[in-house]
């Protein structure tokens, strides 16, 4: 009987072994899942963006899924970046857990302004999908394609359309959508800068519009009435202005001004300015010139009353900011654009 009992112990655990042998040990995962296929949108194609629109859907992206050799559960990520990069520092769209995800005109246009890109100008970008499905485990990346966006602000607005803009780099005359913008800066308060050249005419003109009003001359000087007739300037009074409207008051204010930069980093030190030239084509303030390690800051009118640093060192200015930092000596290009109120930026190119 004992005999009988190891012998039948022994065949028990044979087949058991034989079981185990055959028993499937997975999941195994594939050697080479295969890259994401983007399918849609096709690369090339053009979108302009459209703020009354924002939760609307821009376009849905489609790619195939990698095969990793069992159901597993993917995290898709859409990442951007500017052309020649590489994806070397990519800004997040959206993620996804299936092979698509809709974007939004508000989620491209925040994409697109938080990567540095300016309202109303072409942006072309690389886009991408990266699957993962674990920290340990690689992702699997798709091959990039170039689309071109045209982003809006998410500033409120109102703009200077006139007689001055066909001179002044703001194509047609008396068009609003190609006029200078003024940026909402506070309840009802407005502010920017406005080139303002010499119209040919016998007056320069002007109104502000608004929620498509328009805002001319009021009962006295610097007052707006939403029927009253053109704003006027004389010819010999043309140039960069900064302009202040508050429309709760119905009131407005002009400043003309040219900018240059002054500090210890420029060939005047802190007692002369390096004057600036405004380019109306590109819409900025520059000029090329011979700086030292140190600092410097823009200023109009060769005075402190109004004048840019760059608190935080973002390469956004800041009303009476900190000095901007000059890391070499060398000779730079200083660019300074004032174009795009609320947000003022410049840029220091060493050639």
């Amino acid at each position: 009987m004992k005999k009988i009992g190891i012998l039948t112990i022994s065949i028990v655990s044979a087949l058991m072994v034989v079981s185990c042998a055959t028993r499937h040990n997975g999941p195994y995962l594939s050697d080479n899942p295969g890259q994401p296929g983007i399918s849609s949108p096709n690369s090339g194609t053009s979108y302009t963006l459209d703020k009354s629109k924002s939760t609307a859907t821009l376009f849905t992206m489609k790619w195939s899924a990698p095969d990793y050799g069992f159901p597993a559960a993917v995290t898709y990520t859409v990442q951007m970046d500017k052309p020649g990069n590489n994806f070397s520092n990519p800004v997040k769209v959206g993620t996804s857990h299936s092979t698509q995800i809709a974007i939004s005109h508000g989620d491209m246009n925040s994409a697109l302004l938080g990567d540095g890109f300016k309202p109303k100008q072409q942006a072309k970008v690389q886009l991408r999908v990266t699957a993962s499905i674990s920290d340990s485990v690689q992702q699997e990346i798709s091959k990039g394609i170039s689309l071109t966006f045209t982003p809006y602000s998410n500033y409120t607005y109102i703009y200077v359309p006139g007689n001055y803009q066909a001179y002044s780099g703001y194509g047609s005359a008396w068009t609003p959508n190609d006029a200078a913008p003024l940026a909402m800066t506070g309840n009802q308060v407005f502010d920017g800068y406005v080139y303002i050249n010499d119209t040919k005419d016998s007056d320069i003109e002007f109104k502000f519009e608004k929620d498509n009003t328009w805002w001319g001359t009021g009962s006295g000087p610097g007052t707006l009435s939403s029927s009253g007739g053109n704003i006027t300037i004389p010819t010999d009074s043309s140039g960069y202005y900064k302009i202040h409207v508050d429309m709760d008051a119905k009131t407005y204010t002009m400043m003309k001004t040219s900018w240059s930069v002054i500090g210890d980093a420029t060939a005047g030190g802190w007692d002369s300015d390096t004057p600036l030239t405004y380019d109306k084509t590109n819409k900025v303030w520059k000029v090329t010139t011979d700086l030292t390690a140190g600092g410097l800051k823009f200023r109009a009118n060769d005075s402190w009353n109004l004048n840019y640093g760059d608190t935080g060192a973002d390469g956004t200015l800041d009303a009476g900011g900190d000095n901007i930092n000059v890391p070499a000596a060398g000779n730079y290009t200083i660019i300074l654009d004032l174009s795009n109120p609320p947000l003022y930026t410049y840029s220091l190119k060493k050639n």
